[in-house]
Parts: C-alpha cells; sequence; structure tokens
C-alpha cells in the first residue's frame, strides 16, 4: 500500500501538471456529439451551449454572457461527474473506519454536490444558455473523468476525489477571476460559494487520508517502520 505522504506527493503532482479546458470552442448543434441529434418531431428553440442574443434579462454584453455560460455549464459537468463517483463510493463504503463514518461523509459530499450543480446549471440559464443534461455529452465535455468501473479500496476512491476536488477548486477560482475581469458579479457570487463548499469537502478528504489513524494500534512499536504521525508534503497547485 502507498504511504500516505507518497500519495499526497503523486494527488499534487496530478494537479499541478493538469491542464484544464473549458471547450469553449465547442457551441451549437454537433451531429457527432451525444444527444445533439433526434428523430423525433421536438421544436428547436436553441442549440445547445449558445445563448440567447437578446431577452436574457441579466444587462451584459452578449459575448460576455456566452463565455461565462460556456465556462459555468463546463463546471456543471464535472460536478455531475463528481456526483457520479460520488455516489459509487457511497455504495461501496466498506470496512471498519470506513462503513459509517465515511458512509455520512460521502452523503454530505453528495448533497453539496446536488446543490453545486443546481445552483450552477440556473446561473447557466440566466445568463440566456442551455445547460448540458445528456450525461455521456457531460462526460465528454467534462475537464475530469470518471474513474474506471470496479471495486477499489477506500483510500483509492478518496484519493480520486480529492484529486477532483483541488482541480475543480483550481479551475473555480480562473472563473471567478475572468468574471471579475468582464465584471460578471453575479457569476463571482455564485462561483464563490460553492469554492468555499469545495473547499470544506477538500478539506474533509484531506483529513481522513492523513497518516494518522485509531486502527493501526501499537504496531508502530513494534513493526520497527516507524510509521509515527507526521505532516505530509502537501504544496499549492500552481497556476
Amino acid at each position: 500500500m502507498q504511504k500516505p505522504t507518497q500519495m499526497m506527493r503523486n494527488i499534487m503532482d496530478n494537479v499541478n501538471n493538469f491542464d484544464g479546458r473549458y471547450n469553449l470552442e465547442k457551441t451549437g448543434f454537433d451531429t457527432n456529439m451525444p444527444g445533439h441529434t433526434t428523430n423525433h418531431g421536438m421544436i428547436t428553440r436553441q442549440a445547445p451551449r449558445t445563448v440567447k442574443k437578446v431577452g436574457a434579462g441579466i444587462g451584459l454584453a452578449e459575448r460576455t454572457r456566452s463565455e461565462m455560460a460556456l465556462m459555468l455549464d463546463t463546471h456543471q459537468c464535472v460536478l455531475t461527474v463528481m456526483l457520479h463517483q460520488y455516489n459509487k463510493h457511497h455504495w461501496l463504503s466498506e470496512g471498519a473506519e470506513s462503513f459509517f463514518s465515511l458512509h455520512h461523509l460521502l452523503e454530505e459530499h453528495i448533497e453539496k454536490t446536488q446543490k453545486h450543480i443546481d445552483m450552477v446549471g440556473e446561473r447557466v440559464s440566466r445568463l440566456g444558455g442551455v445547460p448540458t443534461a445528456h450525461p455521456v455529452t457531460q462526460h465528454e465535455l467534462s475537464y475530469i473523468k470518471h474513474e474506471p468501473e470496479g471495486r477499489y479500496t477506500m483510500r483509492d476512491y478518496l484519493r480520486n476525489d480529492l484529486e477532483n476536488e483541488l482541480i475543480l477548486q483550481q479551475m473555480l477560482r480562473d472563473t471567478i477571476k475572468r468574471a471579475h475581469q468582464l465584471t460578471d458579479y453575479g457569476t463571482v457570487e455564485v462561483l464563490e460559494e460553492v469554492l468555499l463548499d469545495r473547499e470544506d469537502l477538500g478539506y474533509h478528504l484531506f483529513s481522513v487520508l492523513e497518516d494518522d489513524t485509531l486502527s493501526r494500534g501499537m504496531r508502530h512499536l513494534v513493526d520497527g517502520e516507524q510509521d509515527m504521525a507526521g505532516d505530509p508534503l502537501m504544496n499549492p497547485p500552481k497556476y
């Protein structure tokens, strides 16, 4: 099993090497994109990942609303992918320290993520956009990807979740900075609330992955590994 300090280094290496994209060029109907074609007679009123030219009710330029809506829609896709992964980990919680405590912790993460999906999706709509809802398209647009199918260790699950949270935080800060530049203060307010909550969720995951544990008992006194509690190295991500 990977030692906690090395695990944290690997997480931060992955986050620092992450080069996220918002897929701003992906607007309108794309026949190669799932959910963008239909063979039944629905009346199309607006293409996916576009914004209304007029009538959004928010006094921002169309180009500003378009850029912000696309960024926000990408975050909404990411949060939905994270929700699916949190659901899986919630369902598969097991072990002496995991079955009840982590089961309930992940339940909180699921509830917060559902709330944030709604907040971000509502903001996309208010900007005159069309939030992406097809699950395959959401995964395609997301800058994080769901872990492979199968059962893994609880530490693997939480490590993957922590890595996702740190990447999401990094991208949310980037969008908040851009929203300030475009004077889209409504988006700033929405995302600052989401970011603060995601930082709390990341802190929860980091704390349970720390190298101290009650289940180790007295082993460190007799195994010669000197695996006493310590502070793992963790540097902030590069921007």
